[in-house]
């Protein structure tokens, strides 16, 4: 014998999906760079050097003068050599003056006037030593810096920034369906 039977034939629901997917864009613009460096200030203060060589005394003791040392060295001796030749004479003539007193006080003026001049003379160093004058004055260097600070106006650019949200759509692809059928009814 054969019984009633049911039988169900089901079906799922099938949801579909449509998505649009969202979009977005960055773009970063270059900055406004404005940079300034003023430049440096450097000052320099220098006093020179000097060296003064003197060899004038070197010159002057080989006998190499100026025209004007030389007539001023020559007309000192010629007054010092006149004042000495008055004295010689004011003397012989007190001498002649006493002649009552005794005395061969003539042969002894002319012998004196006679004799040649006696001469000292040294070893000597021509140039002396330690005639070159030589003074040094040594040079200063002042430096000093002035630095300047970087003057910076630089002005950022914001992000330009552009988004298209997506869209999801549902559908249903399939619907859900349930079937029952009796089989084997008397």
């Amino acid at each position: 014998m054969q019984l009633p039977q049911l039988r169900m034939q089901s079906q799922t629901a099938q949801l579909g999906m449509d998505i649009s997917p969202p979009v977005q864009s960055i773009e970063q613009p270059a900055a406004q760079l404005d940079l300034q460096q003023p430049a440096a200030e450097m000052y320099i203060n220098r006093i020179s050097t000097r060296l003064t060589i003197d060899q004038t005394a070197a010159w002057e003791s080989m006998g190499i003068k100026s025209a004007f040392r030389s007539i001023e060295e020559n007309a000192a001796q010629a007054y010092q050599d006149v004042l000495a030749g008055m004295e010689r004479r004011s003397f012989e003539g007190d001498e002649l003056m006493r002649i009552e007193n005794g005395g061969n006080v003539i042969a002894n003026q002319a012998e004196r006037n006679g004799e040649d001049p006696i001469y000292d003379f040294n070893i000597g160093f021509i140039p002396p030593n330690f005639s070159v004058k030589i003074h040094f004055t040594p040079g200063q260097l002042n430096i000093q810096w002035k630095t300047n600070q970087v003057i910076n106006q630089t002005r950022p650019q914001k992000p330009i920034i552009d988004y298209q949200k997506g869209d999801i759509t549902y559908r249903m692809k399939q619907h859900p369906s349930l079937k029952i059928d009796v089989v084997n009814l008397p």
